[in-house]
């Protein structure tokens, strides 16, 4: 049922001042009947001979939390954002916004077209549409750059970042903070100004901040994010918005605005960072969980190895305000440990990224030791040594002896069984994995891993404790690679194929980063190292677990490596390098040839086109067989999975937004001809062809216009 404008925004006057309460559950975002209340109150105060000034106020301690998305998607209703904000700009009484909880997005935009606000202490602001591919089309680009700045505006607006109340008194967002009640404050402020006599401050023509105005600024900006934005609109038509008010007229600015708003509206990529908007905070909610089971408190994080995972993830720990214990065998190994994490800080102090305050505190809750009685008190420990099993139950057995009862015990294995490490101890329904990537102190992926016998609150626990400490965690279920690496293997196998049918390495990187990925897969592999890689599959081939005669093994990585090319460290690997960097090297495809010849594999060409198709195709079914073996919750968790933890770019959703997207009925098609040509490698996923023939997506909704 739609609710009353006359009851979405209350008329309370209190003296000479009249209060306009917006009450429009859940979060007084901007519907039309909130839009027309306030245009109702408005001109309601406005003919109130005894009113002398103006407050609009949020109910239930909240201002406004920006667009309504019950609306999205329909055709609009009631007055505009713009008919709201001219009553409160033009009005001849001056009018406060009293800002408690958030103001984000439209809120914000709300908020700044009137000449006064005041807000709580605890209040957070901001423009965040750049993650939805949006900029801010109610003059939030405009109004914003001309309190404040250009350089403020483009760094608020690009990040998409909250700020609290008091950085922005600071930035001349707001006018007063206040501790107390916000009513009283605000109407006190609003007294005051009344009784000081106007003409009231427009912030659409205040010229100060935007007048002297570098104009370098802009395109150093666009220059320095230009591969970083590739593939995106919005942050480039903010980039010119911004620079338009400080070029044109209030007027000139505002219609620019909403022409730029228009283009990033309909732009292909907006669908895809919509997409992972909502997906990535359904990542976070697990179903089936007992209700009962909430997540417990952790204090104190114990972090097993002190390499570059281990320092990175108790830098995230203690980042967050998070007291935490590093631990390693050697003193050399810990010293080495510190002196990196120290590094790491110095560098986020000389980019800004950090104050030297802000680091000595984190520094000042990091702790280290070579005894695991350190750890007896701690909540949570998490392993993050090198990938051996019996090195993992070794360390699992020892801390279940030295944890207390209700500690839960987390490893940080990328692929190894989290039921077997768990089975080394006497608890494992407090046993989990918790997937970091590298750097962990940068990369927002946790790909939390439940076993067998995880309980609900471990889960709800280490799901809640990722959110604490900035990451995006996503639950997975246990199978050797779990979501990301799982995928990642068939990633690279397919990769590794298309050499052998005749593409070189830099052609597949190539088409990869056309499509979008940061780096391609082999100038990647150079960069990491590949002896790494080669003494695993060593291991593999001498525990019989890889068959090196199957067609699905490239014997290419081990015979680079024999060669003594290891990477980019050793000047040679799949590239050949002077310093850092890359060229093609013939001698790779001598070797491919060789390997081609010897496994007697029809040679092909391919385009740019067909390699980026057959490498996510082969992704997206393996994702579906992911999902149907309930190993991710959801297609959109794979998604989030792949986006934030393996550089998959946003503009393209994912991988299995891009089969959507694609057509699941067209991926099929791709995935039952290379079936029928290379055999069980390229098997559809039963889920996938269940999708295709009821017609319905990935979540089995119905597909317009499917059947």
């Amino acid at each position: 049922m739609s609710q009353d404008p006359d009851t979405a925004v209350r008329y309370d006057v209190h003296g000479d001042v009249a209060v306009l309460t917006i009450d429009f559950p859940p979060v007084n975002a901007l519907g039309a009947a909130m839009k027309e209340g306030m245009v109702r109150r408005m001109r309601q105060a406005a003919e109130d001979d005894a009113v002398h000034a103006i407050v609009v106020i949020g109910d239930n301690d909240r201002f406004v939390a920006g667009a309504d998305i019950r609306e999205f998607g329909k055709p609009p209703r009631g007055p505009t954002l713009l008919e709201v904000q001219d009553l409160l700009e033009f009005s001849e009484k001056p009018v406060v916004c009293a800002i408690d909880g958030h103001a984000l997005g439209g809120g914000l935009e709300l908020a700044l077209a009137a000449p006064f606000r005041v807000a709580a202490s605890r209040a957070k602001l901001g423009l965040p549409e750049v993650n939805l591919g949006l900029l801010p089309g109610g003059g939030g680009t405009q109004r914003l750059t001309r309190i404040a700045g250009p350089e403020v505006a483009l760094d608020l607006i690009l990040s998409g970042k909250h700020i609290g109340a008091a950085k922005a008194k600071e930035l001349g967002l707001v006018d007063e903070v206040t501790d107390a009640d916000l009513l009283t404050a605000a109407i006190d402020f609003a007294r005051r100004k009344a009784d000081a006599g106007g003409p009231w401050p427009r912030a659409i023509e205040r010229t100060d901040k935007v007048a002297t105005a570098d104009s370098a600024l802009f395109e150093k900006t666009r220059s320095a994010n230009a591969k970083k934005w590739a593939g995106t609109i919005a942050p480039f038509r903010i980039v010119d918005c911004v620079e338009a008010a400080c070029t044109r007229s209030p007027q000139d600015g505002l219609e620019f605005e909403k022409a730029a708003f228009k283009e990033c509206l309909e732009a292909p990529s907006r669908a895809a960072q919509v997409h992972l908007f909502f997906a990535e905070r359904q990542a976070a909610k697990v179903e089936g969980l007992d209700p009962a089971a909430k997540p417990r408190d952790i204090a104190k994080v114990g972090v097993i190895g002190a390499g570059t995972m281990g320092g990175g993830i108790a830098m995230s720990v203690v980042n967050a305000g998070i007291a935490c214990v590093l631990l390693e065998v050697t003193q050399d190994a810990l010293d080495a440990g510190l002196e990196k994490v120290r590094g790491n800080y110095d560098i986020s102090i000389k980019r800004g990224s950090r104050s030297q305050a802000q680091v000595d505190a984190a520094l000042g809750l990091l702790t280290s030791t070579l005894d695991y009685d350190d750890l007896a008190d701690c909540d949570l420990v998490i392993e993050a040594v090198f990938e051996n099993m019996g090195v993992k139950k070794e360390i699992f057995g020892t801390l279940d002896r030295v944890t207390k009862p209700d500690a839960i015990l987390a490893s940080n294995t990328s692929a190894l069984d989290i039921d077997e490490i768990a089975a080394a101890t006497g608890r494992p329904e407090n046993v989990i994995g918790m997937h970091f990537f590298s750097p962990a102190n940068v990369m927002k992926l946790c790909e939390n891993v439940r076993g067998t016998k995880s309980s609900d609150t471990t889960i709800a626990t280490v799901m809640a404790f990722a959110k604490r400490i900035g990451k995006v965690p996503v639950l997975a279920g246990n199978c050797e690679g779990f979501i990301g690496n799982r995928i990642l293997k068939i990633y690279g196998q397919e990769a590794d194929l298309i050499l052998e049918q005749g593409a070189a390495p830099w052609d597949v990187d190539r088409a990869l980063k056309g499509f979008g990925f940061p780096m391609g897969l082999y100038l990647m592999r150079d960069m990491s190292g590949l002896d790494v890689g080669y003494r695993m599959r060593q291991g593999r081939i001498e525990a019989g677990t890889l068959d090196t005669s199957s067609p699905e093994y490239s014997p290419l990585a081990d015979r680079i490596v024999e060669a003594g090319r290891h990477g980019q460290k050793t000047g040679a690997g799949y590239y050949k390098y002077e310093g850092r960097d890359a060229s093609p090297d013939p001698a790779v495809l001598d070797m491919l040839r060789d390997v081609a010849a010897a496994k007697q594999v029809p040679q092909r060409r391919f385009t740019d086109e067909e390699i980026v198709e057959q490498i996510l195709a082969a992704m997206a079914n393996e994702g579906a067989k992911i999902l149907e073996e309930g190993i991710a919750q959801r297609a959109s968790d794979i998604d989030v999975t792949y986006v934030y933890g393996y550089g998959f770019p946003k503009h393209e959703g994912g991988p299995m937004f891009w089969a959507q997207r694609k057509g699941l009925d067209k991926l099929l098609e791709i995935v039952r001809a290379n079936h029928a040509k290379f055999g069980d490698r390229w098997k559809p996923a039963a889920l996938l062809e269940a999708r295709v023939a009821d017609g319905k997506d990935w979540d089995g909704k119905p597909i317009a216009g499917a059947g």
